[in-house]
């Protein structure tokens, strides 16, 4: 049975979308059937870390002129993508009930995916939050800088407080050590759990690497190159934690409506 992955972040410019991108292709490595839903409607860039082109994007799937299946395409390793289009100005806001249309769609692939990792724009927008809130777990993106901080705290407090979610796994980006990772994660949790009832756990973190800027500029993720093995090795810890981290249940609607328990990584 599939399980779901929402990575959000507060704020742009922190490596959300790099770091789903290549925790989509660690999970696929580790011998996982894997689809990469780009959520972030009109600005989605996935597939440019990709180096694909997809032939459909979201819109597509709105308008009724393809299926789920139909809208996926072949990533790297075979990594599935379903795209949420760039440059759509009429995607940029979609009505409540096209997202969760969209939502709603992700049920005809639950039969073949082991997980489904969904890429959720940037701050607290009822968008994101109600992406967050259809998922099994949630991955918030941040970097050791204040105003991260600020806008995760934000993002943590619109998706408790409206949608009543109370597990949050954190990564810290662009670190300079995992012991610089480690403070900043505990000085964050200490700041948000001081105001909100909520469950803070340490995912993990990702190195400052000239590799990924590499990797973003040559559109071919970090992660696929097996040389690289900090940045591999950082990401499969990083899965592992969310995936033996607790699951959140909401009465919303949600992608799958049947979830797996204590499934680890394979």
């Amino acid at each position: 049975m599939a399980t779901t992955i929402a990575v959000t972040s507060g704020k742009g410019g922190v490596g959300k979308t790099s770091i789903a991108v290549n925790l989509a292709i660690t999970l696929k490595n580790l011998g996982n059937r894997v689809y990469l839903f780009d959520a972030d409607y009109g600005m989605a860039n996935a597939h440019i870390l990709m180096g694909v082109n997809p032939e459909y994007v979201i819109s597509d799937l709105i308008s009724n002129k393809v299926t789920t299946d139909q809208l996926a395409c072949d990533g790297p390793n075979g990594l599935k993508l379903i795209s949420g289009g760039a440059g759509f100005i009429d995607m940029l806001n979609l009505e409540q009930d096209v997202r969760l249309q969209t939502i709603r769609a992700m049920q005809s692939i639950e039969e073949k995916t082991d997980y489904l990792i969904v890429d959720v724009a940037a701050g607290a927008s009822d968008g994101t939050t109600a992406f967050i809130a259809a998922a099994d777990r949630v991955l918030v993106v941040l970097v050791g800088e204040p105003t991260s901080f600020l806008d995760a705290y934000a993002l943590i407090k619109a998706t408790h407080l409206e949608k009543g979610i109370i597990h949050f796994n954190v990564l810290v980006n662009m670190a300079g050590s995992d012991d610089e990772a480690q403070s900043y994660f505990d000085k964050f949790r200490k700041t948000v759990t001081q105001f909100l009832d909520v469950s803070l756990h340490f995912a993990g973190s990702f190195p400052m690497s000239s590799k990924l800027r590499k990797s973003i500029v040559s559109r071919k993720p970090v992660c696929l190159d097996e040389r690289n093995a900090r940045e591999v090795l950082a990401l499969q810890r990083v899965a592992n934690n969310i995936i033996r981290s607790p699951m959140n249940a909401t009465d919303g609607i949600r992608f799958f409506e049947r979830s797996p328990q204590g499934e680890v990584v394979r």
